[in-house]
Protein backbone atom coordinates (compact mmCIF):
# COMPACT_ATOMS: atom_id res chain seq x y z
CA UNK A 1 0.00 0.00 0.00
CA UNK A 2 1.32 3.47 -0.84
CA UNK A 3 0.96 6.73 1.23
CA UNK A 4 -2.43 7.54 2.10
CA UNK A 5 -3.87 10.80 2.59
CA UNK A 6 -5.95 11.44 6.00
CA UNK A 7 -9.31 11.12 4.45
CA UNK A 8 -10.29 7.85 4.95
CA UNK A 9 -8.86 7.36 7.80
CA UNK A 10 -10.69 10.25 9.73
CA UNK A 11 -13.88 9.66 7.96
CA UNK A 12 -13.82 6.28 9.82
CA UNK A 13 -12.40 7.44 12.79
CA UNK A 14 -15.08 10.19 13.12
CA UNK A 15 -18.30 7.61 12.48
CA UNK A 16 -16.12 4.99 14.73
CA UNK A 17 -15.49 7.31 17.74
CA UNK A 18 -11.27 6.88 17.92
CA UNK A 19 -9.03 9.00 17.03
CA UNK A 20 -5.82 8.30 14.70
CA UNK A 21 -2.42 8.93 16.21
CA UNK A 22 -0.07 10.89 14.63
CA UNK A 23 3.47 10.44 16.21
CA UNK A 24 6.56 12.31 15.30
CA UNK A 25 9.17 11.03 14.10
CA UNK A 26 13.03 11.95 13.91
CA UNK A 27 15.41 9.18 13.15
CA UNK A 28 15.04 5.55 12.21
CA UNK A 29 14.46 3.65 15.83
CA UNK A 30 11.36 5.75 15.88
CA UNK A 31 9.67 5.30 13.04
CA UNK A 32 10.63 1.55 13.65
CA UNK A 33 8.90 1.43 17.07
CA UNK A 34 6.58 3.43 16.02
CA UNK A 35 5.29 0.92 12.78
CA UNK A 36 6.15 -2.48 14.74
CA UNK A 37 3.15 -1.33 17.16
CA UNK A 38 0.79 0.12 14.73
CA UNK A 39 1.07 -2.83 12.53
CA UNK A 40 0.41 -5.58 15.66
CA UNK A 41 -2.20 -3.86 16.79
CA UNK A 42 -3.72 -3.00 12.75
CA UNK A 43 -4.29 0.53 13.44
CA UNK A 44 -3.35 3.07 11.01
CA UNK A 45 -1.32 5.76 12.06
CA UNK A 46 -0.44 9.19 10.80
CA UNK A 47 3.99 9.70 10.65
CA UNK A 48 4.54 13.46 11.14
CA UNK A 49 7.86 15.54 10.80
CA UNK A 50 8.30 19.04 12.57
CA UNK A 51 10.27 21.73 10.91
CA UNK A 52 12.83 20.73 13.42
CA UNK A 53 12.71 16.39 12.21
CA UNK A 54 13.27 18.15 8.74
CA UNK A 55 16.66 20.17 9.73
CA UNK A 56 17.65 17.23 12.00
CA UNK A 57 17.22 14.38 9.34
CA UNK A 58 16.67 16.18 6.62
CA UNK A 59 13.71 16.13 4.29
CA UNK A 60 14.68 13.14 1.93
CA UNK A 61 15.71 10.67 4.81
CA UNK A 62 12.89 10.94 6.46
CA UNK A 63 11.04 10.33 3.39
CA UNK A 64 12.96 6.92 2.31
CA UNK A 65 12.55 6.28 6.16
CA UNK A 66 8.54 6.24 6.28
CA UNK A 67 9.05 4.36 2.34
CA UNK A 68 11.00 1.30 4.44
CA UNK A 69 8.42 1.16 6.39
CA UNK A 70 5.80 0.81 3.81
CA UNK A 71 7.96 -1.61 2.43
CA UNK A 72 8.34 -3.84 5.24
CA UNK A 73 4.33 -3.09 6.55
CA UNK A 74 2.63 -3.00 2.50
CA UNK A 75 -0.70 -3.77 4.55
CA UNK A 76 -0.62 -0.81 7.22
CA UNK A 77 -2.40 2.43 6.19
CA UNK A 78 0.32 5.39 6.69
CA UNK A 79 -0.11 8.49 6.03
CA UNK A 80 3.18 11.33 5.84
CA UNK A 81 2.28 14.89 7.60
CA UNK A 82 4.17 17.80 7.78
CA UNK A 83 3.50 19.81 11.52
CA UNK A 84 3.28 23.09 12.16
CA UNK A 85 4.44 24.12 8.47
CA UNK A 86 5.58 27.95 9.19
CA UNK A 87 4.77 29.38 5.68
CA UNK A 88 3.53 28.38 2.01
CA UNK A 89 7.18 27.54 0.99
CA UNK A 90 7.81 24.85 3.35
CA UNK A 91 4.29 23.51 2.56
CA UNK A 92 4.96 23.54 -1.20
CA UNK A 93 8.40 21.74 -0.40
CA UNK A 94 6.66 18.71 1.47
CA UNK A 95 3.70 18.93 -1.18
CA UNK A 96 6.66 17.91 -3.98
CA UNK A 97 8.66 15.84 -1.74
CA UNK A 98 6.16 13.00 -1.20
CA UNK A 99 3.91 13.85 1.73
CA UNK A 100 0.42 13.42 1.35
CA UNK A 101 -0.52 15.64 4.34
CA UNK A 102 0.30 19.25 5.18
CA UNK A 103 -0.53 21.63 8.53
CA UNK A 104 -0.16 25.33 7.68
CA UNK A 105 -0.12 26.97 11.13
CA UNK A 106 -0.74 30.24 10.79
CA UNK A 107 -2.48 30.78 14.17
CA UNK A 108 -0.26 33.64 15.45
CA UNK A 109 -1.15 35.57 12.29
CA UNK A 110 -4.60 38.05 12.26
CA UNK A 111 -7.37 36.20 11.41
CA UNK A 112 -7.73 37.27 7.60
CA UNK A 113 -4.02 36.70 7.41
CA UNK A 114 -4.31 33.22 8.42
CA UNK A 115 -7.03 32.67 6.25
CA UNK A 116 -5.26 33.84 3.46
CA UNK A 117 -2.34 32.01 3.76
CA UNK A 118 -4.11 28.78 4.63
CA UNK A 119 -6.26 29.53 1.96
CA UNK A 120 -2.69 29.55 -0.94
CA UNK A 121 -1.49 26.60 0.65
CA UNK A 122 -4.89 24.55 0.45
CA UNK A 123 -4.94 25.14 -3.31
CA UNK A 124 -1.29 24.24 -4.28
CA UNK A 125 -1.78 20.56 -1.72
CA UNK A 126 -5.44 20.26 -3.55
CA UNK A 127 -3.88 20.27 -6.53
CA UNK A 128 -1.83 17.91 -6.35
CA UNK A 129 -3.96 15.48 -3.88
CA UNK A 130 -2.40 16.04 -0.81
CA UNK A 131 -4.52 17.79 2.07
CA UNK A 132 -4.09 20.34 4.47
CA UNK A 133 -4.60 21.06 8.16
CA UNK A 134 -4.65 24.58 9.54
CA UNK A 135 -4.94 26.08 13.11
CA UNK A 136 -7.54 28.44 15.07
CA UNK A 137 -6.32 29.66 18.75
CA UNK A 138 -2.62 29.34 19.54
CA UNK A 139 -1.62 26.48 21.96
CA UNK A 140 1.15 27.20 24.71
CA UNK A 141 4.61 25.61 25.18
CA UNK A 142 7.97 24.92 23.66
CA UNK A 143 7.82 21.77 20.68
CA UNK A 144 11.41 22.64 18.20
CA UNK A 145 10.61 25.88 16.55
CA UNK A 146 6.94 26.37 17.81
CA UNK A 147 7.54 28.79 21.32
CA UNK A 148 4.17 30.43 22.78
CA UNK A 149 4.40 31.63 26.53
CA UNK A 150 1.42 31.08 28.40
CA UNK A 151 0.48 34.62 27.65
CA UNK A 152 -0.10 34.50 24.28
CA UNK A 153 -1.83 31.76 24.14
CA UNK A 154 -5.83 31.92 23.63
CA UNK A 155 -8.24 29.29 23.25
CA UNK A 156 -10.67 28.43 19.78
CA UNK A 157 -13.25 30.79 19.20
CA UNK A 158 -15.68 29.06 17.98
CA UNK A 159 -17.39 31.78 16.38
CA UNK A 160 -14.60 31.78 13.89
CA UNK A 161 -14.54 28.36 12.71
CA UNK A 162 -16.54 28.22 10.36
CA UNK A 163 -16.25 31.40 8.57
CA UNK A 164 -12.39 30.08 8.62
CA UNK A 165 -13.66 26.43 6.96
CA UNK A 166 -15.61 27.99 4.29
CA UNK A 167 -13.25 30.84 2.95
CA UNK A 168 -10.20 28.04 3.58
CA UNK A 169 -11.40 24.92 2.29
CA UNK A 170 -9.42 23.32 4.97
CA UNK A 171 -9.73 19.24 5.68
CA UNK A 172 -9.33 19.51 8.97
CA UNK A 173 -8.80 21.89 11.61
CA UNK A 174 -6.22 21.76 14.90
CA UNK A 175 -8.08 23.70 18.06
CA UNK A 176 -6.92 24.99 21.28
CA UNK A 177 -8.65 23.83 24.20
CA UNK A 178 -6.22 23.75 26.94
CA UNK A 179 -3.19 21.17 25.16
CA UNK A 180 0.18 22.17 24.81
CA UNK A 181 2.93 21.87 23.36
CA UNK A 182 6.17 20.01 25.60
CA UNK A 183 6.37 18.22 28.57
CA UNK A 184 5.40 20.72 31.27
CA UNK A 185 2.08 21.66 30.25
CA UNK A 186 0.45 22.31 33.69
CA UNK A 187 1.89 24.10 36.94
CA UNK A 188 2.53 21.96 40.05
CA UNK A 189 -0.20 21.63 41.96
CA UNK A 190 -3.00 22.47 39.68
CA UNK A 191 -5.39 20.59 38.07
CA UNK A 192 -5.22 19.83 34.06
CA UNK A 193 -8.04 20.51 32.77
CA UNK A 194 -9.65 20.61 28.67
CA UNK A 195 -11.90 23.16 27.46
CA UNK A 196 -14.22 20.28 26.51
CA UNK A 197 -17.50 23.31 26.05
CA UNK A 198 -15.04 24.51 23.52
CA UNK A 199 -14.74 21.50 21.61
CA UNK A 200 -18.58 20.80 21.86
CA UNK A 201 -19.80 23.76 20.13
CA UNK A 202 -17.05 23.41 17.49
CA UNK A 203 -18.28 20.33 16.67
CA UNK A 204 -21.81 21.80 17.01
CA UNK A 205 -20.55 24.62 14.58
CA UNK A 206 -18.76 22.27 12.20
CA UNK A 207 -21.16 18.89 12.09
CA UNK A 208 -19.06 15.76 10.66
CA UNK A 209 -15.70 17.63 10.46
CA UNK A 210 -12.50 16.39 11.78
CA UNK A 211 -10.87 18.05 14.32
CA UNK A 212 -7.25 17.94 15.50
CA UNK A 213 -5.84 18.00 19.08
CA UNK A 214 -1.94 18.97 19.47
CA UNK A 215 0.35 18.69 22.48
CA UNK A 216 -1.18 15.45 23.60
CA UNK A 217 1.38 13.83 25.34
CA UNK A 218 0.73 12.40 28.91
CA UNK A 219 4.12 12.94 29.93
CA UNK A 220 4.52 9.43 31.91
CA UNK A 221 5.79 9.58 35.05
CA UNK A 222 7.68 6.03 34.92
CA UNK A 223 9.59 7.06 32.10
CA UNK A 224 10.31 11.01 33.84
CA UNK A 225 11.46 9.02 37.27
CA UNK A 226 13.93 6.67 35.38
CA UNK A 227 15.71 9.09 33.49
CA UNK A 228 15.49 11.26 36.74
CA UNK A 229 17.24 8.19 38.13
CA UNK A 230 19.80 8.14 36.02
CA UNK A 231 21.41 11.58 35.77
CA UNK A 232 18.36 13.62 34.03
CA UNK A 233 16.69 16.93 35.57
CA UNK A 234 13.09 16.89 34.68
CA UNK A 235 11.38 19.15 36.88
CA UNK A 236 7.35 18.96 37.40
CA UNK A 237 6.74 17.47 34.11
CA UNK A 238 3.36 17.54 33.72
CA UNK A 239 0.99 15.94 30.51
CA UNK A 240 -2.87 15.51 29.85
CA UNK A 241 -4.61 12.87 31.70
CA UNK A 242 -5.47 9.38 29.34
CA UNK A 243 -8.66 9.81 30.17
CA UNK A 244 -9.08 13.28 29.01
CA UNK A 245 -8.05 12.40 25.86
CA UNK A 246 -9.82 9.48 25.38
CA UNK A 247 -12.68 11.45 25.92
CA UNK A 248 -11.92 13.72 23.22
CA UNK A 249 -11.19 10.96 20.84
CA UNK A 250 -14.87 9.87 21.17
CA UNK A 251 -16.15 13.19 20.02
CA UNK A 252 -15.30 15.18 16.72
CA UNK A 253 -11.00 14.78 17.54
CA UNK A 254 -9.84 12.32 14.78
CA UNK A 255 -6.20 12.98 14.69
CA UNK A 256 -3.81 13.03 18.29
CA UNK A 257 -0.67 14.63 18.20
CA UNK A 258 1.65 12.50 20.58
CA UNK A 259 5.95 13.38 20.56
CA UNK A 260 7.35 14.47 23.52
CA UNK A 261 6.02 11.08 25.65
CA UNK A 262 8.36 9.68 22.63
CA UNK A 263 10.70 11.57 23.43
CA UNK A 264 11.39 10.41 27.17
CA UNK A 265 10.34 7.04 26.98
CA UNK A 266 13.30 7.28 24.09
CA UNK A 267 15.20 8.78 26.64
CA UNK A 268 14.77 7.23 29.34
CA UNK A 269 16.03 3.62 28.00
CA UNK A 270 19.18 5.67 26.61
CA UNK A 271 19.99 6.93 30.09
CA UNK A 272 19.11 3.45 32.39
CA UNK A 273 20.80 1.30 29.59
CA UNK A 274 24.27 4.06 30.16
CA UNK A 275 23.92 3.40 34.28
CA UNK A 276 23.19 -0.26 33.82
CA UNK A 277 25.96 -0.81 31.72
CA UNK A 278 28.55 1.58 31.08
CA UNK A 279 30.89 -0.55 29.48
CA UNK A 280 28.47 -0.07 26.11
CA UNK A 281 29.75 2.45 23.44
CA UNK A 282 27.85 0.03 20.48
CA UNK A 283 24.96 2.23 19.75
CA UNK A 284 22.93 -0.57 18.51
CA UNK A 285 22.73 -1.52 22.39
CA UNK A 286 20.89 1.19 23.78
CA UNK A 287 19.12 2.49 20.44
CA UNK A 288 17.30 -1.15 21.04
CA UNK A 289 16.08 -0.45 24.31
CA UNK A 290 14.92 3.02 23.27
CA UNK A 291 13.36 1.67 20.42
CA UNK A 292 11.69 -0.90 22.45
CA UNK A 293 10.36 1.77 24.61
CA UNK A 294 8.88 4.02 21.62
CA UNK A 295 7.31 0.49 20.36
CA UNK A 296 5.53 -0.01 24.07
CA UNK A 297 4.25 3.89 24.35
CA UNK A 298 3.09 4.07 21.12
CA UNK A 299 1.08 -0.08 21.44
CA UNK A 300 -0.05 1.77 24.73
CA UNK A 301 -1.61 4.83 23.35
CA UNK A 302 -3.41 2.91 20.10
CA UNK A 303 -5.29 0.78 22.60
CA UNK A 304 -5.95 2.64 25.68
CA UNK A 305 -6.24 6.34 24.79
CA UNK A 306 -7.40 6.42 20.56
CA UNK A 307 -9.05 2.90 20.59
CA UNK A 308 -7.94 2.67 16.86
CA UNK A 309 -6.82 -1.00 17.31
CA UNK A 310 -7.96 -3.18 14.84
CA UNK A 311 -9.50 -0.27 12.68
CA UNK A 312 -6.90 -0.93 9.72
Amino acid sequence: MPLVTTTEMFKKAYDGGYAIGAFNVNNMEIVQGIVEAAAELKSPIVLQASSGARKYAHPSYLVKLVEAAIQDHPELPIALHLDHGADFEICKACVDNGFTSVMIDASGMPFDENVEVTKKVVEYAHAHGVVVEAELGTLAGVEDDVKVSAENSSYTNPDDVEEFVGRTGVDSLAIAIGTSHGAYKFKPGTKPQLRFDILDEVVRRLPNFPIVLHGSSSVPQEYVKIINENGGALKDAIGVPEEMLRQAAKSAVCKINIDSDLRLGFTAGIRKTFTEHPEYFDPREYLKVARQNVKDIVAHKITAVLGSDGKM
